[in-house]
């Protein structure tokens, strides 16, 4: 009985030990398939952040480059080769040569330091030679990685910053102009002050030397003298000022037509003559082409206004010798020329003399009057011309002007004012006029009273626009008005077309100081039925007066 129990006993006991095995292994089973799936969850991450990584990399559009402690390249991202023009395969080969020769020796020693300090960080600036010969520049940021606390290498990212420091080129450049056109203004500005003040002064100057008493007639003349030679000089100034305006806002036009070169030159001479000997200097002019051979379809004007700069400053700065001025036909391009044995230009001023506000000298100690605009007006003109104008010069020894224009300019639309023979206005008197002066400004008034006093039986003078319109309202027998276009409370071109609604015989012209292009169209527009720029004299006035009563 006792040997049963006992064998009931062992063989419930290896039950139960059996029981506890295969909870055991269902534990270890378990624990190792949650081991493997960890480890497979992990190397899934591990997987796609290597990925994402290659991704990154090889789709940036920043250059990651892997170098060993030699510096041998070992890696170099694929995007390299769209930003340098070269293949991975020839920047792992070479990608030391196609760094800017002027660069290597920086680019080198950054990297000898980063190997000898592992905790430094490489960051600078240098230039890649890009495959189609030209280069771009590159920012590189890198450091080192480490194993064992050893330097293995060197890990730089590169970006390309062509476009950024073209952009601090240009805005540094923008600035530079910037500030240079800011001086020149100033100094032109300053210029422009003295140049009409000085004039100024001699005009009020002697008008007011007029009024002595017991003021002999010899220096009444000489002070008359000396206005008009003031006068003249400040309307030089103010019509260089307004020509080179007209060029910068686009308002400068051509008019073309036949131009007997000869002529003009014979002319010019003619007129320069006198200046020149007074200074003791000779002058001389050379017309390589006969009379009929000389004619060019051209702008007269500008032609003499290039021929006249030229020869004002040849003579400005010459003191002793001569100067030649001509032309010569060189194919399908007259070449004009001025020629002095003056001064001379230095150097250093021959690459901006063409340049607008710009002077031979911009010091105010300067020993030579002028805007300073002369050559740049005449090389505006001569562009606008179809021909091209450069200066041969040695300092001391003289100097050379050229330029060209074409002989065969189309010939454009022109509004001509003819000249009136002195003989035909003798067979064509014109009746005695009654006229109404629209000026605000009083001296202006006197003047023009004065001019068409031969011309008028009876004067009305108006000092606004509203005035002038009432005064031709209630006298309808006005044969002449002139309207002044600014004045105050209603402008000229408003009180004519005023005027115009009740009376579309009067003639009305226009008169102004502003002399800009395009001033005439819109004085013609409001009803005028022609135009004068002031200042005008006497002979100007009556002479377009006599071309519109003649014309009715």
């Amino acid at each position: 009985m006792k040997t049963k129990n006992y064998q009931k006993k062992s063989h419930a006991g290896l039950e139960k030990e059996l029981q506890e095995l295969r909870v055991a292994y269902e534990l270890l089973k378990t624990s190792y398939e949650n081991e493997v799936s960890d480890r497979k969850r992990t190397e899934d991450n591990l997987n796609k952040q290597v990925e994402r990584f290659r991704i990154m990399v090889e789709y940036s559009s920043d250059i990651l480059v892997l170098l060993d402690k030699d510096g041998y390249q070992r890696y170099i991202s694929p995007s390299a080769e769209s930003i340098t023009g070269f293949s991975v395969d020839e920047l792992e080969t070479a990608f030391i040569n196609v760094i800017h020769p002027d660069d290597v020796e920086r680019v080198q020693q950054a990297f000898e330091e980063l190997m000898k300090y592992p905790d430094s960080i490489l960051k600078g600036e240098y230039r890649h030679i890009h495959k189609d010969g030209g280069f771009r520049h590159f920012e590189a940021v890198g450091r080192n990685y480490l194993d064992d606390p050893n330097v293995q290498g060197l890990v730089v990212n590169i970006r390309d910053i062509t476009d950024r420091k073209l952009a601090e080129d240009e805005l540094i450049i923008a600035k530079e102009r910037a500030e240079e056109s800011d001086r020149l203004k100033s100094a032109f500005l300053a210029n422009m002050s003295h140049e009409i003040r000085t004039p100024m002064n001699g005009i009020l100057g002697f008008v007011g030397l007029l009024k002595e008493p017991e003021l002999t007639g010899e220096k009444q003349k000489r002070y008359i003298s000396i206005i008009e030679k003031s006068g003249a000089r400040m309307l030089s100034i103010i019509n260089d000022i307004i020509s080179i305006s007209k060029v910068e806002s686009g308002q400068m036009e051509i008019s073309v037509s036949e131009t007997n070169i000869n002529e003009q030159i014979e002319y010019i001479y003619t007129f320069f003559k006198r200046d020149v000997e007074q200074k003791g200097i000779k002058i001389f002019f050379k017309n390589s082409l006969p009379a009929e051979e000389s004619i060019i379809k051209t702008d007269r004007e500008k032609i003499y206004a290039i021929l006249t700069n030229l020869l004002k400053n040849a003579i400005k700065f010459t003191h002793a010798g001569s100067i030649e001025f001509g032309y010569e036909k060189k194919g399908k391009f007259f070449e004009f020329f001025v020629k002095d044995t003056g001064m001379g230009i230095p150097q250093e001023q021959k690459k901006i003399i063409f340049e607008r506000f710009r002077q031979g000298s911009e010091l105010i100690s300067r020993n030579y009057d002028g805007a300073g605009l002369g050559l740049s007006i005449s090389k505006a003109y001569v562009e606008m011309l179809g021909g091209r104008i450069w200066m041969e010069s040695e300092n001391g020894k003289g100097s050379i002007f050229y330029f060209t224009i074409p002989s065969d300019g189309e010939p454009k639309e022109m509004n001509v004012t003819k000249n009136i023979d002195p003989a035909d206005g003798e067979k064509n008197q014109i009746k005695k006029l009654k006229i109404l002066v629209a000026e605000d400004d009083e001296p202006s008034e006197m003047l023009i009273t004065m001019a068409i006093k031969m011309l008028s039986k009876e004067v009305l003078k108006a000092r606004t626009g509203g005035e002038a319109v009432e005064i031709c309202r209630n006298n309808p027998d006005i044969d002449l008005v002139l309207m002044d276009i600014r004045m105050p409370e209603m402008d000229g071109y408003e009180a004519t077309r005023q005027i115009r609604q009740f009376n579309k015989d009067m003639v009305i012209v226009a008169q102004t100081a502003y002399g800009l292009t395009g001033d005439r169209e819109k004085a013609i527009e409001s009803g005028c039925n022609d135009y004068i720029s002031k200042p005008f004299n006497k002979v100007s006035l009556t002479v377009l007066l006599k071309n519109i009563l003649n014309i009715r």
